[in-house]
């Protein structure tokens, strides 16, 4: 079985990876590529697609590569491949992104991306570790974490689903913030699991292991 993790300019992915190969050493799990190739993404087993800064910089970064975002479709929606989505990889997932404009998204889970609203005592960017409220504890990728585990977030906007039960952890910044989203074979992280040591190598394990 081997797992993809999309290079596509997105900053340094070296510490993805070395999570993902860590939690596939201890779990007898996958081998790991780091790859800008669509054919690799198209063959791959799972997908992990990373993602800092802004939303329409990671979604030009991803078109950037010659047939990626076709593959991508090709492997997540039309095979059903187990997809995670990383901090702006998992923003992508929305139908459109409201930063520095409007920009479409993958549209593969309804929803927004916008500015969080600050709050009194909470500065923005949210950085830093937080707190996490379990909404869908029946999901594979969330076996074995429970409310209150930590997480290490760095981010300005935030996914706004259309429908709530898209939202499997949440997380309070003065006010509920999506920490995962997931339908189907897809899922993704507001934070970085690869930074949030137990919470973050327990979650990678479990996808590593889901077989939506």
């Amino acid at each position: 079985m081997t797992t993809a993790i999309i290079d596509y300019g997105s900053g340094n992915l070296r510490s993805a990876a070395k999570a993902f190969e860590r939690a596939a050493r201890e779990n007898g799990g996958d081998t790991i590529v780091v790859t800008a190739s669509p054919d690799a993404v198209r063959k791959a087993d799972r997908i992990v697609l990373p993602g800092v800064g802004a939303f329409a910089d990671c979604r030009a970064g991803v078109l950037a590569l010659d047939g990626m975002a076709e593959a991508l479709e090709s492997a997540v929606i039309d095979a059903g491949r187990p997809f995670m989505g990383i901090c702006v990889g998992m923003q992508l997932l929305a139908t459109q992104g409201l930063e520095h404009g409007t920009h479409d998204g993958f549209g593969w889970v309804p929803g927004t991306v916008e500015a969080l609203t600050p709050a009194p005592g909470r500065p923005v960017p949210h950085m830093g570790w937080n707190d996490l409220t379990i909404r869908q504890p029946d999901h594979p990728v969330l076996a074995g974490l429970e409310t209150g585990a930590h997480a290490y977030f760095v981010h300005s906007y935030a996914f706004h689903a259309a429908d709530p039960t898209h939202v499997l952890v949440e997380t309070d910044y003065g006010r509920p913030v999506a920490a995962v989203i997931g339908r189907d074979n897809l899922v993704g992280t507001q934070f970085h699991p690869e930074k949030s040591q137990e919470t973050g190598l327990r979650l990678i394990a479990n996808f590593l292991s889901w077989t939506p």
